[in-house]
């Protein structure tokens, strides 16, 4: 009877969490270290200058955390310092940046490694840098530094825009806004590893997060910047596409801790560049004349998870506790047929990029495509031409360009079998030098009587830039 009674007491004992129990170890923390408040997203060492006074403001001034993940070395281009090229150069423009960036007070700085890719072609970049890796890497580092903000380059050809490297990462960070917190993206990254402390650890036990908000920004011709700033080439046709599309911040106000304005701070922050356009920020402290780096700094709205305005301060409504995450839904389109004419790539890739991640309002910023083109320059013009009927079809494409503007294009009439699109180039020089401005063209296509509707292009001709060649 004894023997029962103390196996029941000892039963007891188990089951209550005795002193056979032992308490599991607390889970560990995400790394404090690594989190950030803003995770700015950027192409090249020295595009973090676009904004380099708004980060001098909330870094130095309103005691924000801010990371920063440059897509390329800046392994391409010229080097105003020194000898170093391709590699070499890649490799000293990551230190101008740390240094850049260590002026404002930002040392969390990363870097995805790809290759700087001349030309403004976004789908050239995202190709040759690996689109699927580059954003599993982007996703990881979300994932690491947790910000509530986001902010990139706009991802749209527009007069001005003058690299595919800037709207490319553009179109990463936009998709890592939304990867990054969905449990089943990248789920590697999110397995518990199977002994934290020990070795063959494959997984990477990170948690998912949702960032709040995200933010936009251009050297558009008509967003001056520290490269141009000219009235004339603001578009006749159009608002000037900052013009409400978000919040302003001042570069002529005087930081309270440094005493100095965050235009002569972000002119300090282009002089560290010295490979590329430092000398521009060198000469404007040389000369005591700031005037360049004094134009108000222009943010596009994106999206946002939590309360806020258009216009209002970026950290508005953004929450210190995280947020859950929120599946874009794009719009279902009704599948099309019949016989189609648009313009090609990246233009047609936009506009399906903006419905997949909820970004439908930029379409509205440039609702007629626009590019730049110096005089005499050649131009290729991407169109496209599908056919969603059972027969094949006869298109031709008739061009109405304004005068002093010379057509090359060895073909107007295309075959388009069932089920296809045609790629068509319009080869096309602009006039002779002549007085620069805004001109209007556009194309035309019929199958037979059919009228299939027109593509219309507008362009700055007398400046180079925002030319998807």
């Amino acid at each position: 009877m004894k023997a029962i009674q103390t196996a029941i007491l000892l039963l007891a004992s188990l089951l209550s969490g005795g002193a056979a129990a032992q308490q599991a170890p607390l889970l560990t923390e995400p790394d404090p270290r690594m989190q950030a408040d803003v995770l700015l997203v950027v192409a090249h060492p020295d595009d973090d200058v676009m904004i380099g006074g708004y980060l001098a403001h909330i870094v130095l001034d309103e005691h924000k955390r801010v990371a920063v993940v440059f897509a390329t070395d800046g392994d391409s281009g010229g080097n105003n310092a020194g000898i170093e090229s391709g590699a070499a150069l890649g490799d000293v423009r990551q230190l101008e940046a740390r240094h850049a960036l260590a002026l404002l007070g930002i040392d969390n700085v990363w870097f995805l490694h790809g290759h700087d890719t001349p030309g403004q072609d976004p789908l050239r970049s995202l190709d040759r840098w690996g689109h699927g890796q580059f954003l599993e890497a982007l996703v990881r580092l979300v994932r690491i530094t947790r910000p509530g903000v986001i902010l990139t380059w706009l991802p749209q050809s527009v007069a001005g825009e003058n690299h595919g490297d800037h709207q490319a990462s553009g179109v990463l960070a936009a998709e890592a806004f939304d990867a990054a917190g969905d449990p089943a993206a990248f789920p590697g990254q999110l397995s518990a590893p199977r002994n934290r402390t020990g070795l063959m650890n494959l997984t990477e036990g990170l948690l998912p997060w949702q960032p709040q908000k995200l933010y936009f920004f251009t050297d558009a011709f008509e967003v001056f910047s520290p490269y141009w700033h000219d009235p004339a080439v603001q578009s006749p046709f159009r608002k000037n596409l900052a013009e409400g599309a978000g919040p302003v911040y001042e570069a002529t106000t005087i930081s309270p801790s440094r005493h100095i304005s965050y235009a002569e701070l972000m002119a300090r922050q282009q002089a560290e560049y010295a490979t590329q356009e430092g000398p521009i920020g060198a000469a404007a402290l040389k000369a005591h004349d700031l005037r360049l780096f004094e134009f108000p700094e222009h943010f596009i709205f994106g999206k946002s998870l939590v309360p806020g305005s258009v216009t209002g301060d970026i950290f508005e409504g953004v929450s210190a506790q995280p947020v859950p995450f929120h599946r874009a839904q794009p719009p279902q389109a009704p599948p099309s047929s019949g016989l189609t004419f648009q313009i090609g790539d990246p233009w047609r890739f936009y506009s399906s990029f903006w419905k997949a991640h909820g970004l439908d309002h930029l379409a509205a910023l440039i609702p007629v495509p626009e590019l730049a083109a110096d005089f005499s320059e050649k131009l290729s013009i991407p169109l496209l031409a599908c056919n969603r009927t059972e027969q094949s079809a006869a298109i031709a494409v008739t061009p109405a360009l304004p005068p002093g503007w010379t057509d090359t294009t060895p073909f107007s009439r295309y075959t388009v079998p069932p089920g296809a699109c045609y790629p068509i180039l319009e080869q096309i020089a602009a006039p002779a030098p002549g007085k620069a401005g805004w001109q209007q063209l556009s194309w035309a296509a019929a199958a037979g009587t059919q009228q299939l509707g027109a593509v219309s292009l507008r362009i700055y001709v007398g400046q180079t830039g925002g030319l998807p060649q």
